[in-house]
Protein backbone atom coordinates (compact mmCIF):
# COMPACT_ATOMS: atom_id res chain seq x y z
CA UNK A 1 0.00 0.00 0.00
CA UNK A 2 1.77 3.28 -0.83
CA UNK A 3 0.97 7.09 -0.81
CA UNK A 4 1.97 9.79 -3.30
CA UNK A 5 4.87 12.30 -2.37
CA UNK A 6 4.93 14.50 0.79
CA UNK A 7 4.27 17.49 -0.78
CA UNK A 8 1.78 20.61 0.62
CA UNK A 9 -1.08 18.97 -2.24
CA UNK A 10 -0.40 15.62 -0.81
CA UNK A 11 -0.59 17.15 2.86
CA UNK A 12 -3.83 18.92 2.57
CA UNK A 13 -5.64 15.82 0.84
CA UNK A 14 -4.32 13.87 4.03
CA UNK A 15 -5.80 16.46 6.20
CA UNK A 16 -8.71 16.05 4.59
CA UNK A 17 -9.36 12.50 4.86
CA UNK A 18 -9.81 12.32 8.70
CA UNK A 19 -12.51 14.97 8.00
CA UNK A 20 -14.33 12.70 5.22
CA UNK A 21 -13.94 9.95 7.95
CA UNK A 22 -15.84 11.96 10.41
CA UNK A 23 -18.84 12.75 8.54
CA UNK A 24 -19.46 9.54 7.01
CA UNK A 25 -22.28 10.01 10.06
CA UNK A 26 -24.84 12.52 8.93
CA UNK A 27 -27.12 14.39 10.76
CA UNK A 28 -24.87 13.69 13.61
CA UNK A 29 -26.59 16.52 16.22
CA UNK A 30 -29.81 15.59 15.46
CA UNK A 31 -32.02 13.04 16.96
CA UNK A 32 -31.71 10.58 13.61
CA UNK A 33 -28.06 10.72 13.11
CA UNK A 34 -27.38 8.50 9.86
CA UNK A 35 -24.60 6.27 10.13
CA UNK A 36 -22.85 4.93 5.87
CA UNK A 37 -20.96 2.78 7.42
CA UNK A 38 -22.41 -0.61 8.70
CA UNK A 39 -19.59 -3.03 8.86
CA UNK A 40 -16.52 -3.39 7.58
CA UNK A 41 -16.95 -3.77 4.38
CA UNK A 42 -18.75 -0.26 4.24
CA UNK A 43 -15.43 1.00 5.87
CA UNK A 44 -13.41 -0.73 3.10
CA UNK A 45 -15.52 1.12 0.34
CA UNK A 46 -15.37 4.38 2.04
CA UNK A 47 -11.11 3.98 1.98
CA UNK A 48 -11.05 3.17 -1.64
CA UNK A 49 -13.44 5.47 -2.51
CA UNK A 50 -11.73 8.57 -0.39
CA UNK A 51 -8.61 7.47 -2.18
CA UNK A 52 -7.11 5.73 1.01
CA UNK A 53 -6.77 2.90 -0.77
CA UNK A 54 -5.65 1.50 -4.27
CA UNK A 55 -8.93 -0.75 -6.23
CA UNK A 56 -6.36 -4.00 -5.39
CA UNK A 57 -5.59 -3.26 -1.95
CA UNK A 58 -9.41 -2.76 -1.35
CA UNK A 59 -10.09 -6.21 -3.12
CA UNK A 60 -7.41 -7.87 -1.09
CA UNK A 61 -9.02 -6.73 2.15
CA UNK A 62 -12.32 -7.66 1.60
CA UNK A 63 -11.27 -11.26 0.92
CA UNK A 64 -9.20 -11.50 3.72
CA UNK A 65 -12.13 -10.09 5.76
CA UNK A 66 -14.67 -12.35 4.38
CA UNK A 67 -12.43 -15.58 5.63
CA UNK A 68 -11.60 -13.85 9.09
CA UNK A 69 -14.86 -12.53 10.38
CA UNK A 70 -14.35 -11.99 13.75
CA UNK A 71 -11.02 -10.18 13.24
CA UNK A 72 -13.57 -7.76 10.39
CA UNK A 73 -16.03 -6.84 12.67
CA UNK A 74 -12.86 -6.21 15.61
CA UNK A 75 -11.46 -3.96 13.14
CA UNK A 76 -14.42 -2.32 12.06
CA UNK A 77 -15.44 -1.52 15.72
CA UNK A 78 -11.48 -0.08 16.25
CA UNK A 79 -12.41 2.31 13.33
CA UNK A 80 -15.58 3.51 15.00
CA UNK A 81 -14.53 4.31 17.61
CA UNK A 82 -11.41 6.40 16.22
CA UNK A 83 -13.98 7.99 14.26
CA UNK A 84 -15.81 9.14 17.22
CA UNK A 85 -13.02 10.10 19.17
CA UNK A 86 -11.06 11.98 16.11
CA UNK A 87 -14.86 14.03 16.18
CA UNK A 88 -14.71 14.73 19.46
CA UNK A 89 -11.17 16.06 19.52
CA UNK A 90 -11.56 18.12 16.28
CA UNK A 91 -15.49 19.25 17.56
CA UNK A 92 -13.86 20.80 21.03
CA UNK A 93 -10.98 22.16 19.66
CA UNK A 94 -13.34 24.24 16.78
CA UNK A 95 -15.13 24.98 19.69
CA UNK A 96 -12.21 26.72 21.83
CA UNK A 97 -12.56 23.46 24.52
CA UNK A 98 -10.33 21.23 25.41
CA UNK A 99 -10.59 17.45 24.20
CA UNK A 100 -10.93 14.56 26.51
CA UNK A 101 -7.53 13.06 27.34
CA UNK A 102 -9.81 9.08 27.19
CA UNK A 103 -10.35 10.47 23.13
CA UNK A 104 -6.45 12.11 22.64
CA UNK A 105 -5.51 8.36 23.79
CA UNK A 106 -7.84 6.29 21.37
CA UNK A 107 -6.33 9.02 18.37
CA UNK A 108 -2.34 8.33 19.88
CA UNK A 109 -3.17 4.57 20.34
CA UNK A 110 -4.03 4.02 16.33
CA UNK A 111 -1.39 6.46 15.54
CA UNK A 112 1.04 4.67 17.55
CA UNK A 113 0.16 1.34 14.96
CA UNK A 114 -0.11 3.34 12.04
CA UNK A 115 3.73 5.26 12.19
CA UNK A 116 5.03 1.46 13.31
CA UNK A 117 4.15 0.27 10.02
CA UNK A 118 5.11 3.51 8.12
CA UNK A 119 8.29 3.06 5.39
CA UNK A 120 9.99 5.12 2.89
CA UNK A 121 9.37 3.24 -0.40
CA UNK A 122 10.90 3.35 -4.27
CA UNK A 123 8.09 4.46 -6.35
CA UNK A 124 8.78 5.54 -10.11
CA UNK A 125 12.61 6.27 -9.79
CA UNK A 126 11.72 7.81 -6.42
CA UNK A 127 10.61 7.47 -3.24
CA UNK A 128 7.39 8.17 -1.33
CA UNK A 129 5.73 7.09 1.96
CA UNK A 130 4.08 3.88 2.07
CA UNK A 131 2.63 0.70 4.79
CA UNK A 132 4.33 -2.31 5.65
CA UNK A 133 0.52 -3.70 5.35
CA UNK A 134 0.58 -7.56 6.33
CA UNK A 135 -2.03 -9.15 6.44
CA UNK A 136 -3.74 -6.47 8.86
CA UNK A 137 -7.44 -6.05 8.74
CA UNK A 138 -6.52 -2.77 10.90
CA UNK A 139 -4.29 -1.32 8.18
CA UNK A 140 -7.37 0.74 6.52
CA UNK A 141 -7.89 2.93 9.58
CA UNK A 142 -3.63 4.16 9.72
CA UNK A 143 -4.32 6.89 6.77
CA UNK A 144 -6.65 7.81 8.78
CA UNK A 145 -5.26 8.49 12.37
CA UNK A 146 -2.06 9.77 10.21
CA UNK A 147 -4.14 12.39 8.63
CA UNK A 148 -6.10 13.20 12.19
CA UNK A 149 -2.65 13.45 13.98
CA UNK A 150 -1.03 15.94 10.84
CA UNK A 151 -4.58 18.34 11.01
CA UNK A 152 -4.64 18.52 14.64
CA UNK A 153 -0.73 19.90 14.50
CA UNK A 154 -0.86 21.71 11.20
CA UNK A 155 -1.76 25.74 10.75
CA UNK A 156 -5.04 24.51 9.37
CA UNK A 157 -6.61 23.52 12.98
CA UNK A 158 -7.34 27.02 13.41
CA UNK A 159 -9.63 27.17 10.38
CA UNK A 160 -11.64 23.92 11.59
CA UNK A 161 -15.25 24.62 11.84
CA UNK A 162 -18.44 22.18 12.75
CA UNK A 163 -21.14 23.22 10.52
CA UNK A 164 -23.58 25.27 12.11
CA UNK A 165 -26.73 24.03 10.30
CA UNK A 166 -29.64 22.64 13.10
CA UNK A 167 -28.93 18.94 13.35
CA UNK A 168 -25.56 18.73 11.04
CA UNK A 169 -22.69 18.24 12.89
CA UNK A 170 -20.59 17.97 9.26
CA UNK A 171 -16.96 19.55 9.95
CA UNK A 172 -14.62 21.54 7.39
CA UNK A 173 -11.80 23.63 6.82
CA UNK A 174 -13.07 27.24 6.58
CA UNK A 175 -11.09 27.93 3.41
CA UNK A 176 -13.06 31.58 3.09
CA UNK A 177 -11.21 34.81 2.61
CA UNK A 178 -12.69 36.35 5.54
CA UNK A 179 -12.69 33.09 7.61
CA UNK A 180 -16.55 33.64 8.10
CA UNK A 181 -17.82 29.92 7.02
CA UNK A 182 -20.38 28.65 8.92
CA UNK A 183 -22.00 25.96 7.09
CA UNK A 184 -20.25 22.94 5.41
CA UNK A 185 -22.35 23.54 2.09
CA UNK A 186 -24.37 26.89 1.38
CA UNK A 187 -26.64 24.85 -1.09
CA UNK A 188 -27.73 22.56 2.14
CA UNK A 189 -27.34 23.94 5.43
CA UNK A 190 -26.58 27.66 4.61
CA UNK A 191 -29.88 27.50 2.19
CA UNK A 192 -32.17 25.95 5.05
CA UNK A 193 -31.41 28.44 7.98
CA UNK A 194 -31.70 30.89 5.81
CA UNK A 195 -35.25 29.63 5.08
CA UNK A 196 -35.71 29.18 8.42
CA UNK A 197 -34.90 33.04 9.52
CA UNK A 198 -36.95 34.05 6.47
CA UNK A 199 -39.66 31.87 8.17
CA UNK A 200 -39.35 33.42 11.38
CA UNK A 201 -39.25 36.95 9.82
CA UNK A 202 -42.22 36.17 8.54
CA UNK A 203 -44.14 34.83 11.08
CA UNK A 204 -43.14 37.78 13.59
CA UNK A 205 -44.54 40.17 11.36
CA UNK A 206 -47.88 38.92 11.66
Amino acid sequence: MSETGDGEGSRNRRAQLCLDFVNTVDWRRSDRPEDSLAGYADLVKWARHAGALSEGDARRLLREAASRPGEAAAAFARGTDLREAVYRILSAAAAGRRPDAADLGTLNDRLSEALSRLRVMPRAGAFAWGWDAGDALGRVLWPVARSAAELLVSDEMPRVRECAGEGCGWLFVDASRNRLRRWCDMKSCGNRAKARRHYERAKAGR
